[in-house]
């Protein structure tokens, strides 16, 4: 992710969320040290994004949506399976991350690459008063779906 892809970021950001960020939003985020950004991208264009924390022992997805454009086509799940052959579990071992309550395309995806909500976050978000749903993949738990799911 660099600055020239940030135009059509936040396209696909304005057409994804509700209550999408700001440019400043990501500038502020891709200036910590444990931030990363990843695109998808079809002929030079972007069609997907990610933003997510590395920790010690996770990595945390910030961010991340395709272009309405390009669902349904393997997309997310490919940038989502990039980030799953990262894990290690010596070191980081999980990716966690929050998803709105009425965000049901987004928990089913998730849900589909073996993530498990684990708790309900009350009151999660500043710009409205919805909950989310706290959902955790972990390496050692997956590892034999995840196997599977890429050679079939």
């Amino acid at each position: 992710m660099i600055r020239r892809d940030m135009a059509e970021i936040l396209c696909i950001e304005e057409e994804s969320f509700e209550f999408p960020w700001a440019d400043t939003d990501f500038t502020r985020c891709l200036r910590q040290r444990n931030c990363i950004g990843m695109v998808a991208e079809i002929s030079g264009g972007v069609v997907g994004y990610m933003l997510y924390e590395l920790h010690r022992t996770k990595v945390h997805i910030l961010n991340f949506a395709v272009a309405r454009t390009h669902r349904r086509l393997g997309i997310g799940t490919a940038m989502l399976t990039k980030l799953i052959s990262k894990l290690s579990p010596q070191r980081r071992n999980r990716i966690v991350l929050e998803v709105r309550e009425t965000n049901l395309p987004a928990q089913v995806f998730f849900r589909s690459l073996g993530f498990l909500a684990t708790s309900v976050l009350r009151d999660f978000y500043q710009d409205t008063t919805e909950d989310a749903y706290l959902m955790h993949f972990l390496a050692e738990a997956n590892e034999d779906t995840t196997t599977r799911r890429l050679a079939g």
